[in-house]
């Protein structure tokens, strides 16, 4: 039985791997497929990556490719998720701002640098025109409780989050959404590590096959919506929102695609350079 480590975000976007895991597939292939939540988010990811923690990780694209270019010796094996993802700017639910030009210049919660939510306050700064020297400035929390802390105390001022995963903080009164911030492109890619893919290639084919099974017909399993709305904690219209938003794909990140979020970067003093495709992307 081949060990094999897969990390990703404890969210709905992932129940189609604790689904694959809970009907035994990997293990009837011979693999055992261990996963580790990483509530820490993409920047938890990219370190466990490099440190050998996990061989596979379901992770936010732009995230991956500013770490890959940061020397992560890992490449883009898949997109995973091909819609964008939708992040919603919190702030505390008794917060005096109430419009995302009131944040202007304010401090923002990051899980850690080089996370999503780190360059999403970049992307939502040059959306609305903000000097992105002068009108940003981070606090890092790590994680969602320690987003709930930072905002409620008042050592940060707004937090940039997936909005569904959020949601909950936000019925509770915990959070307010003031706005939203969508990706301008797919959310979620599946990466590995260049020593697995190179040694396990059969192996991670397999898992992508496994997968790939499940999320091309994913809305389709029965009751999938109550089952997300029990698990995850989440009102069934809100679910069912976010399943009319969201598909899956079966398919290799384009070059296209790549270039598109490494210019963004780029023109964001994110990444020092704009590197070639197949630097980033391995196609199976």
């Amino acid at each position: 039985m081949k060990e094999v480590n897969i990390g990703g975000v404890p969210e709905h976007f992932n129940l189609a791997w604790y689904l694959t895991l809970k009907n035994g597939e990997y293990k009837d292939e011979g693999i055992n497929l261990r996963w580790h939540d990483y509530y820490g988010g993409t920047g938890a990811m990219c370190k466990a990556l490099r440190d050998k923690d996990i061989d596979i990780a379901v992770i936010l694209t732009e995230g991956i490719i500013k770490d890959i270019i940061a020397g992560n010796p890992s490449k883009i094996v898949q997109t995973y998720v091909q819609s964008p993802l939708i992040w919603g700017i919190h702030v505390a639910a008794k917060s005096k701002y109430q419009t995302i030009d009131d944040l202007k210049g304010t401090k923002a919660a990051i899980s850690r640098y080089g996370s999503g939510s780190h360059l999403m306050a970049y992307i939502n700064a040059e959306y609305n025109n903000w000097d992105l020297e002068n009108d940003l400035d981070f606090e890092v929390i790590k994680n969602l409780d320690g987003a709930v802390e930072g905002l409620t105390k008042g050592k940060a001022d707004y937090f940039l989050w997936e909005k569904f995963t959020t949601k909950p903080l936000v019925d509770n009164g915990i959070f307010r959404n003031i706005g939203h911030c969508p990706t301008p492109w797919p959310c979620f890619v599946i990466a590995a590590r260049e020593d697995f893919i190179e040694n396990e290639n059969e192996t991670l084919k397999t898992i992508l096959n496994i997968i790939n099974n499940t999320t091309k017909d994913f809305k389709l399993i029965p009751s999938i919506d109550k089952t997300i709305a029990n698990r995850y904690e989440q009102k069934l219209e809100d679910v069912q929102e976010w399943l009319g938003l969201t598909e899956w794909s079966q398919e290799v990140i384009d070059k296209d695609t790549t270039m598109k979020i490494q210019k963004e970067l780029f023109s964001l003093d994110i990444i020092p350079e704009i590197i070639d495709y197949k630097k980033l992307v391995y196609k199976l």
